[in-house]
């Protein structure tokens, strides 16, 4: 199996007033193509410091981090934000819309930034996919959370991603609207056939996925396949 993303030794510490707070150290895993992938730990256990190193939103004081075939740490920052739009999709907590877009732009942007000439009608099919077909010319503040967090799904698949992270994602929404968004986020990555990694303190929502690391205090303390 070809692997996506490959992380080795990685450490990162942030300067806290005078002290030096030590958010990762020593962090080693890789993830294969297709695979779903689990990251789980409690609340400052380093979960989303690693996911944004591990995406090129962040670097990291020392170690490596290949992603799709690329190399981190040799690109520069404009490089990592064309390897994110062209082969990343994120789903975060607070779904990150942009409120003067609709829906469907919403959805588009991605692609449009790509200078697809397709943008609106793949919108329009991911919106319709996760339920949304009546909704194109919705602004975000007229949805609901749970369709805020499908329009960002939808938005996550635009650009067909390789990879997509999920920072906690049903951390906003009740339970039951939460289990609809993750089912819809297995099924669009089960048919695009995208890696995908999610962040969460959620051990229900963790199983779902093939395997589990597990992080405390920065730190590996397990990692597991499920069977």
């Amino acid at each position: 199996m070809t692997k996506i993303l490959n992380v080795r030794n990685l450490e990162k510490s942030y300067n806290s007033g005078s002290k030096k707070l030590t958010v990762l150290h020593d962090i080693s895993f890789d993830i294969e193509e297709k695979e779903t992938f689990s990251i789980v730990g409690p609340s400052g256990s380093g979960k989303t410091t690693l996911l944004g190193l591990c995406a090129g939103l962040d670097r990291p004081d020392s170690g490596s981090i290949e992603l799709c075939g690329t190399e981190l740490g040799h690109l520069s920052e404009d490089e990592r934000a064309v390897l994110r739009n062209r082969k990343v999709g994120f789903v975060f907590q607070d779904f990150q819309l942009l409120p003067t877009l609709t829906a469907l732009e919403n959805v588009a942007v991605p692609l449009e930034l790509q200078g697809a000439k397709n943008a609106s009608e793949v919108g329009k099919e991911l919106l319709t996919k996760v339920g949304l077909g009546g909704r194109f010319d919705h602004y975000p503040s007229q949805l609901s959370g749970g369709e805020q967090q499908r329009v960002a799904v939808a938005r996550a698949f635009s650009n067909r991603p390789s990879i997509l992270f999920a920072d906690e994602p049903t951390g906003n929404l009740d339970a039951e609207t939460g289990e609809k968004v993750i089912k819809l986020l297995f099924e669009l990555n089960k048919e695009a056939g995208t890696t995908l990694v999610i962040v969460t303190h959620d051990l229900d929502l963790a199983r779902m996925t093939q395997r589990i690391l597990r992080l405390k205090g920065g730190k590996i303390i397990e990692a597991h396949e499920q069977h």
